[in-house]
Parts: C-alpha cells; sequence; structure tokens
C-alpha cells in the first residue's frame, strides 16, 4: 500500500480561493507583458530579475482551486516520463523498478552550506503541505491534481545561497538498471531543469512529494519532483538527485533538444503558438471525462496564475525570452 502522508493542517481548507479574475484591470495589465510570447531559445544570461512582491493573500489564492480534480487513475496513468517510456502509459505500465529508498540530493553551487543529503535530511522539519494546482502541459492538455510537498524555498534557503546564485539547476536521476527509457538516446540523458532563482524561491514553487494523499507513484517523479503551477509541465523536473545554485542559465533537457520549440522560461500563454499545434485551449482530463475526448477549455495566461506571477517578469520581452 502506498504511504500516507501526516494529516494537514486543521485549517487546510480555509485557504482563500483563486482569485485570478478580480482585478479585471489590473490583470489587463500583467497581460500587456506577453502577447508577444514566441520561440527563442534560451540564453546564456538573462534580463535582471524583477523585485516582485507577493504578499501572503495572493500566495495563498493560488494554492487551491475549486476546479473539478482530475481523477487519480488517470493522473497516474497518463504521464510524460521518458526515463520510463515515451507513451503516455509506459510509465505507469513499467516494472517498478525505480529505488527510493534511500534517496539522496546533492545540492552545490554558489551557497555557503552545500552537501548531500538523505532525502529526510533534506526535508527534516517540513510538514507537507497540499496544494491544489492546475498543470498545463505542452502538448495541449491539463490536469487539476491535488499534490504534496515543501515550498522550494523553504529548502533552498537551508543552503545559504550568496549573491551569485542567479539560477537554480536541477538533474534527475539516470540510470539505465532502474529506467529502462535512459537507454535509448531520446534526450541528452541524464534530464535537466532549472528556474531563475526568484522563481524558485516563489510561493507557488513546489517540491512535491506526494499526490492524492499519498507518496509519489514511479510514475509521477517519485520520491520527490518539482511543480511550478504557471509553467508547462515539462518544467516540472522528476527524480531529482541534485540542486545546483549557478550563475548562469543552465542547460534544460528540452531546449537543448529543440531550441526553437522549448525556451527557458516556458511560461504558460495561449497568446503564442507551438510551432506545430495552438496553445490557445486545453484537453482538461478532470472527473470521469475520457482522456481522448475531454473537454477544450480556454487557456490562460500564466495558467491562471497571472496574480501571483505575473510581476517576475515586468519589462522583459517575453517573445524573446520564451
Amino acid at each position: 500500500m502506498p504511504q500516507r502522508h501526516p494529516a494537514l493542517p486543521a485549517d487546510a481548507d480555509a485557504i482563500t480561493e483563486e482569485a485570478v479574475y478580480r482585478d479585471r484591470r489590473r490583470l489587463l495589465a500583467a497581460f500587456g507583458l506577453l502577447p508577444t510570447l514566441g520561440l527563442a531559445g534560451c540564453s546564456e544570461a538573462a534580463p535582471p530579475a524583477s523585485k516582485a512582491v507577493v504578499t501572503p493573500a495572493q500566495a495563498k489564492s493560488g494554492f487551491r482551486t475549486a476546479e473539478e480534480q482530475t481523477r487519480e487513475l488517470d493522473a497516474t496513468t497518463y504521464n510524460n516520463f521518458y526515463e520510463f517510456g515515451t507513451n503516455k502509459d509506459d510509465p505507469a505500465n513499467a516494472p517498478k523498478t525505480l529505488r527510493t529508498k534511500p534517496w539522496s540530493v546533492a545540492v552545490g553551487g554558489h551557497c555557503a552550506r552545500p552537501g548531500t543529503l538523505a532525502l529526510e535530511d533534506l526535508l527534516k522539519g517540513l510538514p507537507p503541505q497540499e496544494r491544489i494546482y492546475r498543470m498545463r502541459c505542452v502538448e495541449g492538455w491539463s490536469m487539476v491534481i491535488p499534490w504534496l510537498g515543501v515550498p522550494l524555498a523553504d529548502v533552498l534557503k537551508r543552503f545559504e545561497p550568496t549573491s551569485k546564485a542567479k539560477y537554480v539547476a536541477f538533474t534527475s536521476l539516470a540510470d539505465p538498471r532502474q529506467m529502462p527509457g535512459v537507454r535509448v538516446p531520446t534526450l541528452d540523458w541524464p534530464y535537466r531543469e532549472g528556474l531563475r532563482i526568484d522563481e524558485a524561491m516563489h510561493p507557488l514553487t513546489l517540491l512535491a512529494t506526494g499526490m492524492y494523499g499519498k507518496a509519489l507513484p514511479q510514475q509521477n517523479g517519485a520520491p520527490l519532483r518539482l511543480v511550478v503551477p504557471w509553467k508547462y509541465g515539462f518544467k516540472g523536473i522528476k527524480s531529482i538527485v541534485a540542486i545546483t545554485f549557478v550563475e548562469r542559465m543552465p542547460k534544460t533537457s528540452w531546449n537543448m533538444s529543440q531550441p526553437s520549440e522549448y525556451g527557458f522560461y516556458s511560461n504558460v500563454n495561449p497568446a503564442v503558438d507551438h510551432p506545430r499545434w495552438s496553445q490557445k485551449s486545453e484537453r482538461r482530463i478532470a472527473g470521469s471525462a475520457s482522456k481522448l475526448f475531454a473537454e477544450r477549455i480556454p487557456t490562460r495566461p500564466f495558467n491562471g496564475y497571472a496574480e501571483q506571477v505575473a510581476s517576475l517578469y515586468a519589462g522583459m520581452d517575453l517573445k524573446k525570452w520564451f
């Protein structure tokens, strides 16, 4: 049986509902930052990070949604995890070969307290929180998933990043004995992702350890994955084994593979299509809807989290910095 996480705080259900469209005028201004979002590849250096201030109320308004949740069966059987195969059902059907205990994460780079810690020590003293987030895949489908995890910022602060830490790079496990997909050069293994430091420290950014009240299953990135709800799903790197504070924009797997299609930032934006398909709408896999014939709904800028995150990109040309 999957291991259940400790009970959530008694006031967990009292978190304010999201208010993305509460202030239409402010949101229209925020949307004006991104209508020209395009497909330029990542560069060696980005514009200076904004000094965005997100109030606790704004942050909490994004922690939950009343939208119909995706069934656990669908969220755990319709996955992209190429380390276990490239078809959507491959990861769920793969033999359970991933050894998640013991598990350690190496943290290094520009920080005062680098080290390699067992997962339980990395998360020590940080009780799991439930976050019900929308998840938008770049392929044009979406889900609503109840995650369990800890704010990434709470973990990163323990290592005391220095002023040179402009970005955070993440690396997945790449063991062909445990992950049969790594034996095929689908991507340049190991899988790599990255965030700007202020994105990593944002209150919505989550290190997930579970979903649906249980520990993460193998196919969803056990035992530790990244969840950044305003970005396309491939930014949510799975089975993390290394976190590194770096000064220059790190290389990321899909950008290295197809730089004209997948940039470093990859914020959800319906105004700019992928070169091979529209991003204006998404197939919402939720409730009892069929995965193949689910209702299409309009895609929202920043996946509906503009109130919380649009200020991170103030002044940036998001056509250039896709």
